[in-house]
């Protein structure tokens, strides 16, 4: 895609939940912040609905994402908060429309579901970014969220990890949460990398889950062919009574050491507070050293 959907002020922006419900008070510093930038910010007519954990039903989380897709006068999406329960939805929605009124769909976690589907069917770029429940965690992550969306030229620099493998690569950005990557596995919404510098990032998982995970993105033939591997945040990883023996860095490791691309972990994205905004389907720079790393687009 040619021309990135970036914002201007006086924009109408979007937020729609997709997943787990959310009150009024904890999207309210949000909505203070987007205003502060010159946007206006349009609710979902559903989005303080509750059914059980959700945010409403399959259908009314369905017609406000459908809504702000259709609506030519939002000009991009945040998803309101992850969870669980986009994968529910998303073959109800039809994206078709993105395709000649591209718009930034913004969230990570839950929201992986829609980037790897828009990407494989649409094409157009999605931001792997912080969302509203979480605007009030880190001032940097939001301020790189602002930039992402005014088109601002974006230059990332994080220390480097001894895991590393280094080295330099450009290519499309792709990925999201491994867990959720690989329960899309086979679907509709899986993700082709091939030619891709894939970025990953987990919560709270098992490390032989990670591992199993990680194996099945090998095998499928997801790893054999990136331009590059970036691992964010692994969050709260837990381990059996009888340990693994290895750390989800060391699994990953493990999984890519027979390619020659370069590999950097510890990049700061994903479930932490420093959860720097990522543009997914944009060709992006990847610099990895012994001393530094940097990451551009």
């Amino acid at each position: 895609m040619n021309k990135l959907p970036y914002l201007k002020p006086n924009d109408k922006i979007a937020i729609v939940a997709t997943a787990r419900k959310i009150s009024a008070e904890e999207l309210a510093f949000a909505i203070k912040i987007l205003k502060a930038w010159g946007l206006q910010p349009v609710l979902g007519k559903n989005i303080y609905a509750i059914e059980n954990q959700f945010a409403g039903s399959d259908a009314q989380r369905a017609e406000d994402l459908q809504w702000a897709i259709n609506d030519d006068s939002i000009k991009a999406i945040l998803i309101a908060r992850g969870g669980y329960g986009t994968v529910r939805i998303v073959d109800a929605v039809d994206f078709t429309k993105l395709k000649t009124t591209p718009k930034f769909i913004i969230g990570y976690s839950d929201v992986t579901v829609l980037h790897s589907h828009i990407h494989t069917h649409i094409g157009a770029p999605t931001l792997h970014a912080t969302m509203p429940i979480n605007f009030d965690k880190n001032t940097e992550a939001v301020e790189s969220l602002r930039k992402c969306l005014f088109g601002e030229n974006i230059s990332y620099q994080f220390e480097t990890h001894s895991l590393n493998k280094t080295g330099k690569a450009k290519g499309v950005l792709v990925g999201g949460n491994l867990s959720l990557l690989y329960a899309l596995s086979g679907t509709a919404s899986d993700i082709d990398t091939r030619g891709k510098i894939l970025f990953l990032e987990d919560l709270d998982e098992y490390l032989y889950h990670i591992d199993r995970m990680m194996l099945n993105l090998k095998r499928s033939g997801k790893l054999a062919n990136l331009k590059a591997l970036v691992i964010g945040g692994f969050t709260d990883m837990k381990d059996n009574t009888v340990p693994f023996g290895k750390t989800a860095e060391q699994i990953i490791l493990d999984a890519v050491k027979e390619y020659n691309y370069p590999v950097c972990f510890n990049f700061p994205a994903g479930h932490i507070d420093r959860n720097l905004a990522l543009c997914f389907g944009k060709e992006v720079s990847l610099k990895i050293n012994n001393t530094n790393c940097s990451l551009s687009f």
